[in-house]
């Protein structure tokens, strides 16, 4: 059930012109967006200032005491709609409320600016702020943060830059142009889905496009190459599933580690900063990788180890302890293991195959 407020919100909305009507004024709908936002008290930030990031036009939020680094902000609006004016004030607030220098993109939108041209922009102030971020004094770590559509741009600027964001915070995120996840039919109050369909047609410079990871990050196979990624969403949007979706296969994906790497898990419980490999040895994470064994320890304080220990990652090295303890074979051991169809093994599935061995005939 929606709040009563927002409930006021989507009825006042109910006539206001649709995106997908014949002869809407983009134009227009940009200048009254503008008009509303100046319109607005100004939240105090000590530094205001445009900047050319690269020859993308940025604004710089900077607040007293700032801490190191900054974050780059990528406002929403479908891709068409909003720019730096508009989202003025949210900026304003980021920067306050965070304690650090926010650098508001003013990327380039369709229609008149179809896809790539946003994420290419994204990338160029990446790479700008590589080459001069102590030039502006905002050395240090960098986050990336966007909403909706901004939430789009912000997953895949941290896709195509990996390594140059050490946090990423997405708010109901615009992930997924084929609407096809249940909140487009479950949680749609108010909202009519040719919306969305529209939205991505202005975005979209062909079909093709449409497939392509740098539109979809759904579809991108380099999930794992992000920072550490907060996703949030709201309860009754469309959008919900696919953001929530997102933060499942991340979830699953930091999940692998523990079925196929306990090892490395143990080593990072122990302050060893390295992962092991099975044809070079130990390889020390590099700075951009130490997110993973820090949140490894994060979790084991906060958790505590005895709950750990009934996960796969602590099961696994009990398991290999007892048969090597073992003098006979356990009465639940089988006397033959059989593995079809495989074309390469995790080092632990080796490892519990190799025990097992002692008493069991294996066969691969």
């Amino acid at each position: 059930m929606l709040h009563p407020q927002a409930r006021r919100a989507v009825e006042a909305a109910a006539g206001e012109p649709k995106v997908f009507d014949e002869g809407f004024d983009i134009d227009a709908s940009r200048r009254a967006a503008r008009a509303e936002a100046a319109a607005q008290p100004r939240v105090p930030v000590a530094e205001v200032r445009d900047v050319d990031a690269g020859g993308v036009p940025c604004r710089l939020y900077r607040p007293d005491g700032a801490a190191p680094g900054v974050v780059v902000h990528l406002h929403g609006g479908g891709f068409v709609f909003h720019d730096v004016d508009v989202h003025d004030n949210l900026a304003r607030s980021l920067a306050v409320r965070s304690g650090r220098a926010v650098l508001s993109v003013d990327y380039r939108r369709p229609p008149e600016h179809r896809f790539p041209a946003a994420p290419d922009d994204v990338d160029t102030v990446l790479a700008w702020l590589a080459d001069h971020a102590g030039d502006e004094g905002l050395a240090g770590p960098v986050g990336l943060h966007g909403d909706s559509a901004g939430g789009n741009l912000a997953l895949v600027g941290a896709l195509r830059n990996p390594g140059r964001a050490q946090a990423l915070a997405l708010v109901y995120p615009f992930l997924d142009p084929t609407a096809g996840f249940d909140s487009y039919r479950t949680a749609a109050d108010g909202f009519d889905p040719r919306e969305a369909a529209w939205y991505w047609q202005q975005y979209a410079a062909s079909p093709d496009d449409l497939r392509d990871p740098d539109l979809a990050p759904l579809l991108s196979e380099r999930l794992h190459t992000l920072p550490p990624t907060l996703v949030t969403t709201a309860e009754h949007d469309p959008l919900r599933d696919e953001g929530e979706a997102l933060a499942v296969r991340l979830a699953d994906l930091f999940d692998q580690y523990q079925v196929y790497r306990a090892d490395w898990l143990n080593d990072w419980a122990a302050g060893r900063d390295h992962i092991g490999l099975a044809r070079t040895g130990a390889r020390p994470l590099d700075d951009e990788e130490r997110w993973q064994p820090a949140l490894w320890r994060a979790v084991l304080v906060d958790v505590g180890a005895e709950r750990l220990s009934d996960s796969r990652a602590g099961i696994h090295p009990r398991f290999v302890q007892h048969l090597l303890d073992c003098d006979s074979r356990p009465t639940s051991l089988p006397r033959r293991v059989i593995v079809f169809g495989i074309s390469s093994l995790p080092a632990q599935t080796l490892e519990a195959l190799a025990v097992i061995g002692r008493f069991s005939q294996v066969l691969l």
